[in-house]
């Protein structure tokens, strides 16, 4: 199923966990930190940007963190496994052309961008940016899916 976006986002539901997805739109390098390298990769219009909230919670912060992407160009942070901190990571988020989520990572400690740590209930779902948006694979059931104008204003005043 083909979800048109543009500047919008597309919530996906179950229960009380979410993912947020954005499309990227523009050009540019996204480094990744970890505390012994960092990467940097090539960001394309049509790749996505995905927030998981495995345990749900509000959806500006989602917002905010997509911004700090797509507009800030703010890098990630990827703890090593095992690390404390990643305990307290309520929203995690990944960028790719394609991302799959998973329940089964520990999360913030997965450098590969391909993957997102998210509920069971939405766990196992590719979502693939499209010049039209998002296409997403499987659908399972009980999920919804709606558009949201971003909240978070991008421009000084």
């Amino acid at each position: 199923m083909i979800h048109p976006l543009n500047d919008e986002l597309l919530l996906i539901r179950s229960g009380y966990s979410f993912l947020l997805v954005a499309k990227v739109n523009a050009l540019f390098g996204l480094c990744i930190e970890t505390t012994t390298k960092e990467f940097c990769q090539t960001v394309e219009p049509a790749d996505l940007v995905v927030i998981s909230a495995p345990e749900g919670g509000a959806i500006e912060p989602a917002m905010m963190l997509v911004e700090f992407v797509r507009t800030y160009r703010l890098p990630l942070i990827v703890l090593p496994k095992d690390h404390p901190g990643s305990k307290r990571f309520t929203y995690l988020v990944s960028v790719a052309p394609e991302i799959i989520t998973n329940c089964s990572i520990q999360r913030g400690t997965h450098p590969e961008q391909n993957l997102v740590c998210s509920s069971e209930e939405l766990a196992g779902i590719t979502l693939k940016g499209t010049r039209e948006g998002v296409e997403v694979s499987p659908v399972p059931a009980g999920i919804t899916f709606q558009k949201v104008k971003c909240l978070i204003k991008t421009e000084f005043s």
